[in-house]
């Protein structure tokens, strides 16, 4: 029988959450962390922890700023410290990663991560060095909107761009996009997008995703993110992550391009290999979870 645990580790000023699945084998076994993406939580992962959990030590934790997780304030790189807040961003998050590894697993990893929980492992990857085993992307997020990514010849996004940033810095602004996105008939709209097939678009997806909104802090993370227009592409990263990689892709996210990550594939020796999940979105861990369950507990097994 799988034992799942949910747990608060203590981590600088913070509380962060994270839950345990395994078998409790008394032989060693791989130790997997799952990372989720931008607005989600350690629930995303709900058909894929438990069914890892039965071959691995499996891990999922909630970000800093997100699910049950402290929320600290947001700090932006211009704003003086204040109320213990922070600047959001892969550095903090990656650190948060690379310590719970070291303080609450102790032995080797591999990384799993979605949408911007991809960028947060390859991070961590790099400060774990030779304590992590691998990383697996999952429709890692591309960060088209950083400064680094600015076409010269996009006349429009070029005069609109400075408008956007100067907005965004603005918490009355911020908060409320913030507000206006964090209710249940607006989730499940985006869901549609993100999920193209419709399945397990649920009420229990609604709440994953929902409850956390609801929090005191809920909309700082959201305005760290946002205003993260020159941080850490995914291709500056696999430039310095020693280990494998490997990729797992939606064929129909309407946000991170199936053509760029083949041509990630393509670029970087080590990128392993590309598993495209067929009529799936940007989450295919929760949208088809048996194809992608099957493909990872794959490629966990060959990673030595």
């Amino acid at each position: 029988m799988i034992h799942k645990e949910c747990n608060f580790w203590n981590w600088k000023k913070w509380k962060i959450s994270w839950s345990l699945a395994n078998v409790n084998k008394k032989t060693p076994t791989k130790n997997v962390l799952l990372i989720h993406g931008f607005g989600a939580s350690k629930g995303h992962w709900r058909y894929n922890q438990n069914v890892l959990g039965e071959e691995f030590n499996c891990f999922a934790i909630d970000l800093l700023g997100f699910g049950d997780s402290s929320q600290p304030f947001a700090r932006l790189d211009y704003e003086s410290p204040h109320n213990d807040s922070i600047k959001y961003c892969f550095d903090l998050w990656g650190e948060q990663i690379r310590d719970f590894c070291n303080v609450n697993i102790k032995g080797q990893v591999i990384l799993i991560g979605n949408s911007i929980g991809g960028i947060v492992a390859l991070k961590a990857a790099e400060m774990l060095e030779n304590k992590c085993d691998g990383v697996i992307l999952i429709d890692c997020a591309q960060r088209t909107m950083d400064d680094k990514r600015l076409k010269k010849n996009d006349i429009l996004m070029n005069f609109l761009r400075p408008i956007i940033k100067t907005a965004v810095r603005t918490r009355f602004i911020s908060n409320t996009i913030f507000k206006r996105a964090a209710n249940p008939k607006v989730i499940k709209e985006i869901l549609k997008k993100a999920y193209p097939s419709g399945k397990n678009i649920n009420e229990e997806l609604i709440d994953i995703l929902y409850k956390p909104s609801q929090r005191d802090n809920s909309a700082e993370a959201f305005r760290g993110f946002i205003n993260l227009f020159n941080d850490y592409l995914p291709t500056d990263l696999f430039k310095k992550v020693e280990k494998s990689i490997y990729l797992i892709w939606g064929e129909k996210d309407p946000w991170e391009s199936l053509s760029e990550a083949i041509e990630w594939e393509q670029s970087f020796n080590n990128i392993k290999s590309l598993d495209i999940i067929e009529g799936a979105g940007h989450c295919p861990h929760d949208e088809c979870p048996d194809q992608t369950n099957k493909i990872i507990l794959k490629l966990v097994q060959d990673i030595k």
